[in-house]
């Protein structure tokens, strides 16, 4: 066996299989290469614009929050401004209502009292003629000194 021949034959099978390759194998390597390469760019690119996005949300989530917050917080101090309203208003009808029984009830005494006094007048005519008629010890007649008897409940 000659070793230039073996050499020789080795180098034209190593350089037919290296063009078959070349031709044949490498190709869809690169390829397939190539679009997992333009794969991961989309994904990382992808992952960035979401990214963004989710920034973005989360922005637009805290000043809706922020918005809520403020109404809910303007919301409230209008209902306590609605609620003090409303219990001042029921004070005051209560102060009103509480000052027209206070003078009806100072009507009512006031009426009492004139009626005891006229009752009292009465009494006290009737105990003054009876204590005249003790006195002269005689009877006197009511219905002749009526006019008598109305005056002396006048001036009681």
């Amino acid at each position: 066996m000659n070793l230039n021949a073996t050499l020789l034959a080795q180098i034209v099978v190593f350089a037919i299989l290296w063009w078959f390759t070349m031709k044949f194998v490498w190709p869809p390597i690169t390829k397939a290469l190539d679009d997992r390469a333009k794969k991961v760019a989309d994904g990382l690119a992808a992952a960035d614009k979401a990214k963004l996005e989710l920034q973005s949300a989360n922005k637009r989530v805290e000043d809706q929050l922020v918005q809520s917050r403020n109404e809910t917080a303007k919301l409230l101090a209008d209902a306590e401004k609605r609620a003090q309203a409303i219990v001042d208003e029921a004070k005051r009808r209560a102060e009103d209502e509480g000052a027209k029984i206070v003078a009806a009830a100072k009507a009512e005494a006031e009426q009492q009292s004139i009626q005891a006094r006229e009752a009292l007048r009465s009494q006290v005519a009737v105990l003054a003629v009876k204590g005249a008629e003790q006195i002269l010890k005689r009877e006197v007649n009511v219905g002749v000194h009526a006019e008598l008897l109305t005056r002396l409940k006048t001036e009681l």
